[in-house]
């Protein structure tokens, strides 16, 4: 592994398991001898795009409830994510606010009954739009990955959607999975 590379696993951000830190992003940087952190920059009601529908299973244009993030490595942007929920869900609820969730979001999905079960991930890649490249401070050439990431719940309802984009050339994902 590079210097500049940064290794990520899904799983402390959709495992909710009641103990350890409440912001996982800044404990899995700590344990590496790095700083983490993230500031929500907006959440509120907005109509699905067809990518959030078709993630969420709503109708296009029907309200979802997002948080908007910028993800800080040692105080430099390495991640934008933008969270989504379905309404029935999040409406009026601290997932619809700007404020820090303490104990982390997916916590408090669980104290509102539900769970995810299931977590479902495509990552592709591409070019950062001028919006992306700017707030991560890449370069013009440089890409970025794209992961979209949908949690479901024991009924294979979606409960939250991620889309996130992170400077290709600093990330590496890992994904295990047990055979057998």
């Amino acid at each position: 592994m590079s210097a500049g590379e940064w290794v990520s696993s899904s799983m402390p951000y959709v495992a909710a398991t009641g103990v350890g830190p409440a912001d996982a992003w800044a404990a899995e940087a700590a344990a590496r001898g790095r700083r983490g952190g993230q500031r929500i920059v907006d959440a509120g009601e907005v109509p699905a795009t067809a990518q959030v529908a078709e993630l969420l299973g709503v109708a296009e244009g029907r309200a979802v409830v997002v948080r908007r993030r910028v993800m800080y490595l040692d105080d430099r942007p390495c991640e934008l994510t933008d969270t989504y929920y379905p309404a029935s869900i999040a409406r009026g609820t601290r997932l619809a606010g700007t404020a820090k969730i303490p104990g982390g979001a997916v916590a408090l999905l669980r104290e509102l009954g539900h769970m995810g079960v299931l977590v479902r991930e495509d990552v592709t890649a591409r070019m950062p739009t001028p919006e992306e490249r700017e707030a991560l401070r890449t370069e013009p050439d440089e890409p970025v990955l794209r992961l979209a990431r949908v949690t479901l719940d024991a009924d294979d309802r979606p409960i939250q959607a991620d889309l996130m984009a992170m400077p290709a050339g600093l990330q590496r994902l890992r994904y295990e999975l047990r055979i057998g």
